[in-house]
Order: C-alpha cells, then sequence, then structure tokens
C-alpha cells in the first residue's frame, strides 16, 4: 500500500474577505474530490483572506498510480485561473517505510 500527500500553497485573486475566499477554494476542493477521488480539505493559511493551503492524499497500491494522480491534481490547481500555484510539496509513504 502506498500514501501520497500533496500540499498545495496557493494565492487568491481579488479576494478581500474569508467569505470570498471560501467560495474560490470550495470548488477546486469539490472538484478534486470528484474528479480524482482523494481526500482534500483546506489545511492551512485559514485566517489568510488571500492565501490557501490545500491537502490532498491518496491511498493505492500501486506507487505509479498514486504519483500519477498527485501530479495531476497539481495540474488542475495550476490550471485554475483565479489561483496562482506558489509550491507543490510532494511525499509519499509506502512499505518499504517503517
Amino acid at each position: 500500500m502506498y500514501v501520497g500527500a500533496l500540499e498545495l500553497d496557493v494565492l487568491l485573486g481579488d479576494v478581500q474577505s474569508l467569505k470570498q475566499k471560501r467560495s474560490v477554494v470550495r470548488p477546486v476542493v469539490a472538484e478534486l474530490r470528484k474528479r480524482f477521488e482523494v481526500a482534500v480539505a483546506e489545511a492551512g493559511h485559514l485566517d489568510l483572506h488571500r492565501r490557501a493551503l490545500i491537502g490532498v492524499a491518496c491511498v493505492a497500491a500501486d506507487h505509479g498510480h498514486v504519483v500519477e494522480v498527485l501530479a495531476a491534481c497539481e495540474r488542475l490547481v495550476a490550471g485554475r485561473p483565479e489561483l496562482e500555484l506558489l509550491s507543490a510539496r510532494h511525499r509519499m509513504l509506502g512499505p518499504e517505510d517503517d
């Protein structure tokens, strides 16, 4: 079993409040969840209205599949015009990790 985690640090466009932030971040989180069947949540920068940290997790039997799914999630977020992807951090846990 392989577990992959992805942290996406994003800068939001013209957002003036936390309420507006939610209206931008929620659809992205929902699309990632629906399209890729991953666990995803806003996981950081909760008190900042122009920044968000989106966490994505994927579990699969094949290492390559986890890498492929997380890369696709990163591309989806990077391609959103209302967001600027500042950084992406990948982590992997597999059977050789104790």
